[in-house]
């Protein structure tokens, strides 16, 4: 297996999945077409407008999460804490739900709207958590905001109209049916925010030690916090701002580079990015060609992938967690 996860055999998975991705679909076009860049208009338009964009955003987007949750992980010194699972993902999806049934409008307003509500239920979570006095009572709290988000998703889902009906659930199951060049392009704002998570690999070495030894090695653990919080929001709230929630890739992927590469972050961060783009694309490629012409949402790919994954992690760490 470690053999198998590495920087040539992630990157080659890398590439492969997206030739596929630009290939496949319910009109196949051939590797020579996609060279000649489209022997007709219908093509170049399948090639340009709908594959390409699409790619763009499900390749960012994995990376992006499965590197955010590699670092909340770090942050929380849990391989069970994920985007999900402490409300952020959801938070912002009920913010995303309720924006476009009260107001409507552009995906700026959109995309700030769900960054206020993943921030929001973020530190909701960590209020609760402190008063628990443990990680395990975090992630609990975690579950039962996620689960009040995911709720009240589905009250605005049920009060929706008929053209709202779609736009809303959207929102829960997660697809990149709809990507287009407006979402790739706002996509390429989630690779500032994966280069400063780079940059705090060190401080997320020093903080899995605890947080009396971090900030006898100097570290500011509130600022650091503060920070990197914003930052894992910013890329949550921003990835449901365009394809909805995508869940258990930010739990599955980096606990996958733990048991094969080792918890530096140094190596943790930019390879759980690598495995994250070819998870997503892969899944991707499975949910539009598995029932074509019609497609799975990513996100139901993701979850029943990732749910047993995540039973059997509960188990693994159920001396931990007091469980």
């Amino acid at each position: 297996m470690k053999h198998l996860i590495s920087y040539p055999v992630l990157s080659i998975g890398v590439v492969l999945l997206a030739v596929l991705t630009i290939t496949s679909g319910s009109a196949e076009i051939s590797l020579a077409e996609v060279l000649t860049l489209g022997p007709d208009a219908v093509t170049r338009t399948i090639l340009w407008e709908i594959r390409l964009p699409r790619l763009i955003l499900v390749l960012i987007v994995g990376s992006s999460v499965a590197m955010t949750g590699a670092a909340i992980q770090g942050l929380f010194r849990n391989p069970l804490a994920d985007p999900a699972l402490i409300g952020v993902s959801s938070g912002a999806a009920l913010f995303a739900a309720a924006y476009l049934m009260l107001v409507g409008g552009s995906q700026t307003g959109l995309m700030i709207c769900a960054f206020i509500g993943g921030l929001l239920a973020t530190f909701l979570v960590i209020a609760i958590g402190r008063r628990s006095h443990g990680i395990a009572g975090m992630l609990l709290a975690g579950i039962a905001i996620n689960a009040l988000c995911l709720a009240g998703v589905g009250l605005f889902t049920f009060l929706s109209d008929d053209g709202q009906l779609r736009s809303v659930a959207f929102w829960a199951l997660g697809s990149f049916a709809s990507s287009d060049w407006e979402s790739a392009r706002l996509s390429l704002l989630l690779i500032p925010a994966m280069f400063l998570l780079i940059r705090e690999q060190r401080r997320l070495d020093l903080i899995t030690l605890g947080d009396d030894a971090a900030s006898h090695l100097g570290l500011d653990i509130r600022r650091f916090r503060l920070r990197l919080i914003l930052i894992t929001a910013f890329i949550i709230s921003l990835s449901v701002s365009l394809v909805g929630i995508i869940s258990f890739v930010g739990l599955v992927v980096p606990h996958i580079i733990r048991l094969t590469r080792g918890s530096t972050h140094g190596t943790l961060l930019p390879m759980s990015a690598l495995l994250g783009g070819v998870v997503l694309l892969l899944a991707d490629n499975v949910s539009r060609n598995l029932v074509s012409p019609a497609e799975i949402p990513v996100g139901l790919l993701t979850s029943l992938v990732g749910g047993p994954f995540f039973v059997y992690l509960i188990l693994q760490q159920r001396d931990r967690l007091s469980m």
